[in-house]
C-alpha cells in the first residue's frame, strides 16, 4: 500500500533497519500522529513502546533470537546477560521466559513486556558484542556471566552453568579472566572451581 502523504519518504532510510524510534523520525520532521497514521495503514508497524519498524522488513535473524534482538537493540544502554546470555552461550538448560537485560543502576527499567531488566552498577565489566542476523548487541561474555549467576541467579543455576563453563568443548575457559571478574564482583568462587575440578 502507499501513501500521497508528504511525511512518508523521510522515513526511507529508518524502513531500511531493523527497528526505529518515534525520536528518530522527529528528528526527520515526522510527527506522532504521522507514524500513528502510517500504522493504521499498514504501512508500518509499532514493536514496542515508541519503536516500530517496516512492515515489509525481512529479519535475517533464526526466529528463536529475534525478540531478544529486537528488545535488546532498542533498548538503550542495554547488555545481554544472565539467564538470556547464559543460554545463548549454552551454558544452561533453563529456558528463557523473559529477555533478561543489564542496564546502568541509574536508569529507568523499560517498560517493555518479558523484558527482566536488571541495574547494575559495573555495567562495562565482560561487555562485548556479538552478530545476531543484522543486529550488533552487547552481550556480557561468557565468564561475566558466570560470576553473575552467582549473583542474581539460584544455586543450582549457578553451580550448573559453572560446570557447563569448564567444560566447555566450544570455547576453552580462561580460569584467569574468571577469578578476576570474581575478585572484582566479591564473589567467591573458589570452593566451586575446586569442586568441579578435582
Amino acid at each position: 500500500m502507499e501513501t500521497r502523504s508528504k511525511y512518508y519518504p523521510l522515513l526511507k532510510d529508518l524502513l531500511k533497519k531493523p527497528a526505529f524510534t518515534v525520536a528518530e523520525a522527529l528528528e526527520r520532521g515526522v510527527s506522532r500522529q504521522a507514524l500513528a497514521y502510517f500504522d493504521e495503514l499498514g504501512l508500518i508497524e509499532r514493536i514496542g513502546k515508541g519503536v516500530y519498524r517496516s512492515t515489509n522488513y525481512k529479519s535475517q535473524i533464526d526466529l528463536t533470537l529475534e525478540n531478544l534482538a529486537l528488545v535488546a537493540f532498542t533498548t538503550p544502554n542495554a547488555v545481554i546477560c544472565l539467564i538470556s546470555a547464559l543460554s545463548f552461550y549454552g551454558l544452561t538448560d533453563e529456558i528463557p521466559r523473559e529477555y533478561w537485560l543489564a542496564i546502568p543502576n541509574i536508569q529507568r527499567a523499560p517498560a517493555q513486556h518479558l523484558v527482566r531488566a536488571v541495574r547494575m552498577r559495573n555495567i562495562e565489566l565482560g561487555k562485548t558484542t556479538v552478530r545476531m542476523g543484522e543486529y550488533k548487541l552487547a552481550i556480557f561474555d561468557r565468564e561475566r556471566c558466570v560470576v553473575d549467576a552467582f549473583r542474581y541467579l539460584s544455586p543450582e543455576i549457578a553451580i550448573k552453568a559453572l560446570q557447563a563453563y569448564l567444560q566447555s568443548k566450544k570455547a576453552k575457559p580462561n580460569l584467569r579472566k574468571l577469578r578476576a571478574y570474581a575478585k572484582k564482583l566479591r564473589v567467591n568462587l573458589t570452593p566451586y572451581i575446586l569442586s568441579l575440578t578435582t
